[in-house]
């Protein structure tokens, strides 16, 4: 196990260092950040030192070292922007965007496995075709237009919820949360609404294919052949099994959620993350950029690990082959 964690360990350092060496060939690639963040008007004195106070005027591989020797330390740099550190800026952001993305998630996991664990049941009956079909169309419908047309509907038409903002919040050990007040869960629903459709239409689709899988097998059979009833015989050993690749699927689903929850915060203008590296591409703010990407990569690297252990803890075969 302790070999397994190192080697998964050393593996996410790689990942870190390759993506961070693509980041910043890219954005060296795509433009000067100065001539977005200087006017016209700058002389060419004020502007050569403000290029060298930025560490612009270092050529792009002394640049990178430099951000790797701030990053053993713990700094990601400053932002030309803001003017403060990069990775604090991504912090008292991501919380915003964590309480979306697991909203939405627990959306998809509360509608789609029920809705998919029927249309496993009953393939062939009306619901269950009503709910492949609407799946399909979560699929297809697009992020932005959906987004829209629940403002129109819900807040425009209805003035049920509101259309934007984070609402009231709470602070629990210094960091403010919006899910713990009404007002905050009101302005919520809708975004994590939005967020969650597509993730729903996958759940429903996983669920079903794991449940027509499971229902043929041996045990199964065995199960209803003791006896047993149908509730545990669906829960016990039909739910189970089913949820060994869901789990799987949604640990990659969160870090997605998290990582592309851009367009939904730019709709609803939600004041997390997404909406942070949105601003930061525009002015190719480079240190909130790279600080972004390494924190979303080190979210990817952190749910992998926990899946494999869920994984392990769920199928008794993982966790043989890994003890032999």
């Amino acid at each position: 196990m302790t070999g397994w964690l190192f080697r998964r360990f050393a593996q996410a350092i790689v990942v870190v260092l390759l993506m961070t060496m693509i980041v910043f060939a890219g954005l060296h690639a795509i433009g000067n950040p100065i001539d977005i963040l200087i006017g016209q008007d700058v002389d060419q004195v004020e502007r050569a030192r403000i290029i060298t106070e930025m560490g612009l005027d270092k050529p792009l591989w002394q640049q990178y070292l430099s951000f790797l020797n701030g990053a053993i330390h713990g700094n990601l740099g400053k932002s030309f922007v803001y003017n403060e550190s990069a990775i604090k800026l991504i912090l008292q952001r991501l919380p915003a965007t964590l309480e979306l993305a697991v909203a939405a998630l627990l959306l998809a996991v509360v509608i789609g496995v029920p809705l998919g664990l029927i249309a496993g049941l009953y393939p062939e009956s009306a619901f269950s075709k009503l709910v492949m079909t609407s799946s399909i169309v979560g699929f297809s419908l697009p992020t932005f237009w959906v987004g829209l047309m629940l403002i129109m509907a819900f807040s425009v038409s209805l003035g049920w919820l509101p259309s934007s903002g984070r609402g009231s919040t709470v602070e629990v050990f210094g960091v403010q949360w919006s899910w713990l007040t009404a007002d905050g869960l009101r302005h919520m629903i809708l975004p994590a609404l939005n967020l969650s459709l597509f993730k729903i239409s996958l759940v429903i689709r996983l669920t079903r294919a794991g449940v027509r899988e499971v229902l043929p097998l041996d045990y199964v059979k065995f199960a209803r052949a003791k006896g047993l009833s149908p509730l545990r015989v669906v829960g016990v050993h039909v739910l189970r099994n089913t949820l060994i690749p869901l789990v799987t699927v949604l640990g990659l689903e969160l870090g997605s959620t998290i990582a592309f929850a851009v367009v939904t915060e730019t709709i609803f203008s939600w004041p997390g993350a997404g909406k942070l590296i949105l601003d930061s591409i525009n002015a190719l703010d480079r240190p909130v950029i790279v600080s972004y990407l390494v924190v979303v990569v080190c979210l990817f690297v952190t749910l992998n690990l926990i899946v494999d252990i869920l994984y392990k803890l769920l199928d008794p075969r993982v966790r043989l082959e890994a003890s032999a």
